[in-house]
């Protein structure tokens, strides 16, 4: 197949996160199995016009917002080049079957519903909703979707999107070689939590911030990891500062995987805040270290990507987020059981099983094989961190 990825960020972005990893290790995959693809996506300061990843081609024109309508027009004018499109809704996509006339498949990893107040203004935050939830669903009603989660397939369908029309490509798992055979973490003696990602409103860095402040008190060595750089950076030093506890963050910025890694192993915990999420791939990573995580259940993905009691918690509420924290800092044996499940949970998920998942999906938009067969739901009920850490206990025993 001959694939035209539109995304708005490829991986060299410095703002590049989970969707943007999901189109690069997917459209990698793609070309081993034989596949010519190309990443349409937007510039950024000191990024090259055309520019090549191992065997994929990058194509860079115009900048945050304007790389949509460069994007449309490129699919447009080089339709005769290409057999299909994938093209990347984030909150909005490149409206790429009004001018491609080729088979599009959109890729969206979560529905942006409560975003959009809180990155702009009240009036383009209608506006931007009114386009995501009502216009796309319309210009894509005869395209395939695909989606990361159940959680997020559920939201789409939501929006009118047809159940039918949706299929579910997990995220794969980045890991270096030697994570297959056993944890390669130093685990800090004393307790570091961890926040991975962009840092933008919508992560709500914010609340482990909070965390912090509310379990310093009781672990005076307590320390936070912000990994991931962004706009929001300097509101975010500046809250530390307000809240009183900045000399307990360090801001560590982009780093590199080596650096990645090894933040991830010391820490005690991953902390994800997000108001939402497609998937919530520094999960499973910081899964593969033998590091729990705990993320909202209203989140979407992070009801997959942790099994709640078993691989880490899910919260309703920060107030519940930071008392989960609490018990996890103190109870280390449920703390150790927790985390070595999320290893176990984390080694399932690989990008060449995504990529093909992913190829499944084109050659039966493209007639060449049926729909492949979708993953059934996982509805769990979400106990209490006491009932969990009390049932852990009495299973101990038990043991013992």
């Amino acid at each position: 197949m001959r694939v035209l990825y539109l995304s708005w960020r490829d991986r060299d972005n410095p703002e590049a996160g989970g969707a943007e990893t999901f189109t690069e290790r997917t459209a990698e995959v793609l070309t081993e199995l034989g596949d010519q693809v190309t990443i349409f996506t937007a510039r950024f300061p000191g990024a090259r016009a055309a520019d090549r990843h191992g065997r994929v081609d990058i194509v860079r024109r115009g900048g945050r917002f304007t790389c949509y309508p460069l994007g449309l027009l490129y699919a447009a004018r080089h339709r005769r080049d290409f057999d299909i499109v994938l093209d990347v809704q984030n909150g909005v996509p490149f409206w790429a079957p009004l001018l491609a006339r080729l088979p599009v498949v959109n890729i969206t990893h979560h529905v942006h519903r409560d975003q959009w107040s809180v990155i702009f203004g009240p009036r383009l935050a209608r506006f931007g909703w009114f386009l995501e939830s009502r216009v796309a669903p319309l210009v894509y009603r005869n395209s395939r979707y695909v989606t990361v989660s159940q959680a997020s397939r559920d939201d789409l369908v939501e929006l009118g999107v047809d159940a039918d029309r949706i299929d579910i490509v997990y995220s794969g798992n980045d890991r270096p070689a030697e994570l297959d055979e056993s944890p390669m973490h130093d685990r800090s003696q004393t307790p570091v939590l961890t926040v991975l990602g962009r840092l933008v409103p919508h992560k709500q860095v914010e609340i482990a911030i909070d965390i912090v402040a509310a379990l310093l008190p009781e672990h005076p060595e307590l320390r936070l990891d912000v990994v991931g750089a962004g706009y929001w950076h300097e509101s975010l030093v500046r809250y530390a500062q307000q809240r009183g506890v900045a000399e307990q963050i360090d801001f560590h910025g982009f780093v590199d995987d080596d650096t990645k890694h090894r933040l991830l192993g010391r820490s005690w915990l991953l902390l994800m805040p997000s108001h939402k999420e497609g998937w919530g791939l520094t999960i499973v990573e910081a899964g593969l270290h033998e590091t729990p995580a705990v993320a909202f259940a209203h989140a979407g993905g992070p009801t997959e990507s942790i099994l709640h009691g078993e691989t880490g918690l899910l919260a309703h509420d920060p107030r519940e987020m930071a008392e989960q924290v609490g018990v996890l800092l103190r109870d280390a044996p449920l703390r150790t059981a927790l985390g070595q499940a999320a290893r176990r949970h984390a080694l399932s998920f690989d990008w060449e099983r995504s990529g093909r998942a992913l190829a499944a999906t084109l050659h039966s938009v493209l007639g060449h094989a049926p729909r492949p067969e979708q993953p059934a739901g996982r509805p769990r009920r979400l106990r209490s961190v006491h009932e969990i850490a009390a049932d852990h206990r009495e299973g101990s025993r038990g043991a013992a």
